[in-house]
């Protein structure tokens, strides 16, 4: 794993700027990956916090509306109003993502209410392992058993991080988790997509979409409070222009100039940001239990990336995405 990530570093990063051919696009890439990967961190944080005060599912409609109407005036003032018609034969499929993603976003925020920040950030990084293990029942993609040893080691840190504080933590687990698997369904329909649809374009269906979702599931179910106090609508609001919307818009572009490979090695130490990001404006700090089981599911995770998306290997410019709601 280290040889590859040492590896990874040279190749794409210090060769070329030695040799003068670290292209002013492949920057661009560079930048736009690791501006997404630290603005999607801030969800940890900012959706940490305004859970405080808004419940999951009425966190998660204003969270998403928000994001919708961002992402709508982004598109406007960028690439014209216009540009928002879509092929009539891709509306099934952005419905589809809009109710994947509502559904991931409900899941995901009662996991974020009930667990530390960093240690749902560790938990996340089962993403790239599902949608793997998806790619293989779906696509009918071929990888080699040894992805099951990192697979392994990072179920063995999650054991480690709820060992003895099950009754505590663990329905908070099971609800991320459950989160991961809706994600990735996610990953896998928004790769086929985005070829047909402008990545800003998509941002704007996938929240409006997953908004109505969530506004259907939560009058069904009567469990809306929108009676808080005002810190917690004003962090919301940030939050959904900084996560939902600034962020996939930046994770959207940086595949037109970054291939899918480097960009999943990267994500894999997304938890490195979002643990300062915890102490410093939460003043929270996972368990030594939680960060230790954490720590070794993000190096699973991180030997999971290497394993499977070579840095070597030639890829065509992908389209799809490694990331939560």
């Amino acid at each position: 794993m280290l040889s590859n990530f040492i590896f990874f570093v040279k190749r794409t990063v210090i060769q070329p700027f030695m040799a003068g051919t670290f292209t002013e696009n492949r920057f661009r890439g560079f930048l736009y990956a690791i501006g997404g990967i630290f603005l999607l961190s801030t969800n940890y944080i900012t959706a940490k916090f305004a859970l405080e005060g808004f419940n999951s599912n009425t966190f998660s409609l204003v969270w998403t509306s928000a994001a919708t109407v961002y992402s709508f005036i982004w598109i406007s003032a960028s690439i014209g109003v216009r540009k928002i018609l879509v092929p009539a034969g891709t509306a099934g499929r952005l419905i589809l993502l809009g109710v994947i993603t509502g559904t991931g976003m409900i899941l995901s925020w009662a996991g974020l209410r009930l667990l530390d920040p960093s240690f749902n950030s560790f938990l996340t990084r089962f993403v790239p392992v599902l949608t793997i293990l998806l790619s293989v029942f779906v696509l009918k993609e071929k990888v080699s058993l040894g992805i099951l040893i990192p697979f392994a080691v990072m179920v063995g840190g999650s054991l480690i991080s709820s060992l003895g504080r099950w009754e505590i933590v663990g329905r908070g687990v099971v609800l991320t988790l459950s989160a991961c698997f809706v994600v990735s369904l996610q990953m896998l329909l928004a790769k086929v997509i985005v070829r047909k649809v402008h990545p800003n374009v998509l941002v704007v269906y996938r929240t409006l979409f997953g908004a109505l979702t969530i506004l259907i599931w939560i009058l069904i179910i009567g469990d809306y409070d929108f009676n808080v106090a005002p810190k917690y609508w004003i962090v919301t609001l940030i939050g959904a222009f900084l996560g939902p919307c600034a962020s996939y818009m930046l994770t959207y572009r940086s595949y037109r100039y970054w291939d899918l490979s480097k960009y999943s090695i990267v994500i894999t130490l997304q938890p490195l940001f979002v643990l300062p990001l915890a102490y410093l404006f939460l003043g929270r700090f996972p368990h030594i239990r939680e960060l230790l089981g954490g720590l070794i599911i993000m190096v699973g995770g991180f030997w999971l990336a290497c394993l499977y998306f070579h840095p070597w290997r030639k890829e065509k410019s992908p389209v799809g995405d490694i990331s939560n709601s």
